[in-house]
Parts: structure tokens; sequence; C-alpha cells
């Protein structure tokens, strides 16, 4: 039998099961067995920026999902580049620089062509990546990646660097990025430069659109970062309809607490904070939930 879905149990056998969970013998208007592929039929909202969203409609498309593309946030550069340009003309001083997403790399990267230097000046300082997307973006402009934690989250990078004090670190973030980082960097001697490197805003979103989502029948909502939440989250209307029968699933525990906080409950956690990890955690709830009846499985089998 599958295991939970990584930080959330997995339904009881012949227990209840979430609302509108896929244990039921539908999933898009037609009839599921044992033998499909795991998210076979399953209607699966995407909310991440557009420029990022194809990886993980892929990897749901894979597992037979229907993504359903609806970015909530864009990005933007910052309202003054000055901070950011400063510290990109003093990079030497630096013994560190630490990217906590992959827009941080391509605005970074995007404002030093601009200032006319190379990606390559980035390479005297040791770099940071705060998971593995964020690597992969750092190496496609021939920069070493030199540290990684073993878990994608602010507090790891901290708790496993090693010894920070008196030692100069950068943060080139989004405007609205948690404060967590350089405060646990500060209480550990480190002298933190943060400066914003882009802003995240809501992207505009018609109320018509998404009423045809619900109306169409959507079966998961999938949440990347606590901002492609909050623009949905906030709406009292859309709170509702993510009550009646919405799988919500979560790529990390800071995106599902925010999420909860606006009185939502949180059926996956993906345990790697990565977009395989989420879909990995969604596909197991989902076999879980199938599990939780079995006598509708085997009523389906015998349908075939």
């Amino acid at each position: 039998m599958p295991g939970p879905a990584p930080g959330r149990a997995a339904p009881e056998p012949g227990g209840p099961v979430p609302p509108g969970a896929p244990g039921d013998r539908q999933r898009g208007g037609r009839a599921v067995t044992s033998t499909d592929l795991p998210l076979t039929g399953l209607r699966v909202l995407v909310t991440r920026p557009r420029e990022q969203a194809e990886a993980l409609a892929q990897r749901l498309q894979a597992l037979g999902a229907e993504p359903l593309l609806l970015p909530t946030i864009t990005f933007a550069p910052p309202d003054d580049w000055s901070p950011l340009d400063h510290a990109l003309h003093r990079l030497d001083r630096y013994a560190w620089v630490i990217f906590t997403s992959v827009n941080g790399v391509r605005f970074v990267v995007e404002r030093l062509r601009a200032l006319g230097y190379s990606p390559r000046r980035l390479q005297r300082p040791k770099k940071a990546a705060i998971g593995p997307a964020t690597a992969t973006a750092l190496r496609r402009q021939g920069l070493a990646v030199d540290f990684l934690p073993t878990r994608y989250v602010a507090e790891a990078i901290v708790e496993e660097m090693g010894d920070v004090r008196d030692q100069r670190i950068l943060l080139p973030r989004a405007d609205i990025a948690r404060q967590a980082l350089p405060h646990l960097l500060q209480e550990r001697g480190a002298l933190v430069d943060e400066v914003v490197a882009y802003r995240t805003l809501p992207a505009p979103l018609e109320p018509a659109r998404l009423e045809a989502l619900f109306r169409q029948g959507l079966d998961v909502v999938t949440f990347t970062s606590p901002s492609t939440a909050r623009p949905l989250t906030e709406r009292p209307w859309v709170r509702q309809r993510l009550r009646e029968g919405v799988i919500v699933a979560c790529i990390g525990p800071i995106t599902a607490r925010t999420v909860e906080r606006a009185g939502l409950p949180v059926h996956v956690v993906a345990q790697e904070h990565t977009v395989a990890g989420l879909v990995e955690a969604l596909a197991a709830f989902v076999e879980a939930s199938l599990e939780a009846r079995p006598s509708e499985v085997r009523d389906l089998e015998d349908e075939r």
C-alpha cells in the first residue's frame, strides 16, 4: 500500500476521505480504474507565474492530469535599482551571495549585464542556492554552486552553512521575502546586506475566469509559494469554493501555513520542496484515497 502523502496522513481504508477526493468513481466526467495513471482525469489548477508553470504542468500531464494555468503572481524590477547596483559594483567585498529563488538569479544576472558586467563577476564570492532549481539557474550561467542545503527552506541554509561570523553576505531577494533568513544569519554574527532584486505582484485575475474554472470542475489547486496562494485565499468566495471538495496541495510547510491561516484545509504538503516533490506527494495522496475505497475500485474494474 502506498504511504501517505509526505506531511499529511493518508486516509484510513474504509475511513473518511476528504470531500471530493479522487476515490470517487468519476474524474473529469469519466470512470477511473486501478490501471490508469495516478492523476488520470484530475483537473489541476497551476498558480505559478506563466514563465515558470511549464515544468509543473508537464509533470502533471505525465501522470494523467489536466493542468489549468492561472498565474496568480507576476514579477517586476525593483522601484529603485540603486541598492542592488551598489552591491553588484562591490561584489569583491562579499564572502557569500545567497540566492533564494530562480527569479533572484534571473534579475541579478540581467542587472549585471545592464551595468556592463558578465555573470562571471559572481565567480569570486561563494554562492548558495536554496534549492535545486535555483542551483540549476546559476549553473546555466556558468557559475558554480558552493552550497545547497539538504532541506530547501531558509532555516536549513543557516543551520547547515557553518560558521558565518563576521562574514559579509549579500541577499538579493524579492520585496516580500520572509525575514527569517537575514535575521538568523545576523544572530550568528554575519554581516548581511539584503537588497531588493525584484518585486512580486498579484497578477490580474478576472472573477469570471475563476468562476468558470470552478463551474467546469476543479479537483486540485496547487500553491508553490505563499505569494501564489494569497491572491486566491484572500477572496472569501474563492475560499468557500475551495472548501467544496477541492484538494489543496502545497509545495512546503511555509506555503501550507499561509493557506491554513486563511481557514482552508491543506491535504498535501511536499516533503521535498520542489515541483517534482509536489507532484509526487499529490500522486501518493490520490492513490491512498483510492485505496481508502477498495470496494469502489473493484466495482470499476468489473465495469471494464
